[in-house]
This record gives structure tokens, C-alpha cells and sequence, in this order.
């Protein structure tokens, strides 16, 4: 069993990094889509996804903002970790197979 630690405040240190590597499966998809209620077409309907604007089936847009949230809470800072607040900017759709790396990076402290 893995065990994760959390770093205290005066731990950090301006350019403390922490990183999640994840390739988008289907069942990454079916699972999100079951545990948020979002059962978009564009998500979960190849048919459709193939006439949507992307012409796939995507990852939901909050996926990536999932896996922030897992990056802050079990890796850096970690446990315990509440944030509050995120600006998302979907520049790309996330499609199966697609591999998404997540990167928190300590910027400044207060």
C-alpha cells in the first residue's frame, strides 16, 4: 500500500512541482459520466460524437479539472489540501487515447 504525505506550508518552496500522467479511456469516460450525471452525447454516444464539431467521442471538460483537484490533494500540497478556486480554459478537446499531463507548479506564496 501506498502511503501519501502531505507538505505543510512552511515545507513549500517556490518551484516545489508535482505531476499526474493520465491516458483517456473509455472507462475513464463511463465513470466520470455515471459519478457527474453528464451523459452529453459528446461524450458517451460515438454515433453522435462523429457528427458533433470534434467528430469523436471527448473527455469532459471537468475530467482535467478532476485531476487537478487529485494532484493538489494527494500530491502537492496534499492531504488536507482545499482549494478555492480554478480558471479553466479549454483550448483542445481531450479525445480517447489522448494522454494528459497535469503539472502543479508553487508560483508564489502569500
Amino acid at each position: 500500500m501506498q502511503f501519501i504525505e502531505n507538505k505543510t506550508y512552511d515545507e513549500l518552496k517556490i518551484g516545489d512541482t508535482a505531476e499526474l500522467i493520465r491516458k483517456l479511456t473509455p472507462k475513464d469516460i463511463e465513470m466520470f459520466a455515471l459519478m457527474s450525471g453528464d451523459v452529453n452525447p459528446a461524450h458517451v454516444d460515438e454515433q453522435f460524437a462523429k457528427s458533433d464539431i470534434f467528430h469523436k467521442v471527448i473527455a469532459h471538460g471537468m475530467w482535467g479539472g478532476a485531476l487537478i483537484s487529485a494532484v493538489l490533494g494527494t500530491e502537492l500540497p496534499g492531504p488536507g489540501t482545499i482549494y478555492l478556486s480554478q480558471n479553466l480554459s479549454f483550448r483542445r478537446p481531450v479525445g480517447l487515447g489522448d494522454t494528459v499531463t497535469v503539472r502543479i507548479t508553487v508560483k508564489e506564496m502569500e
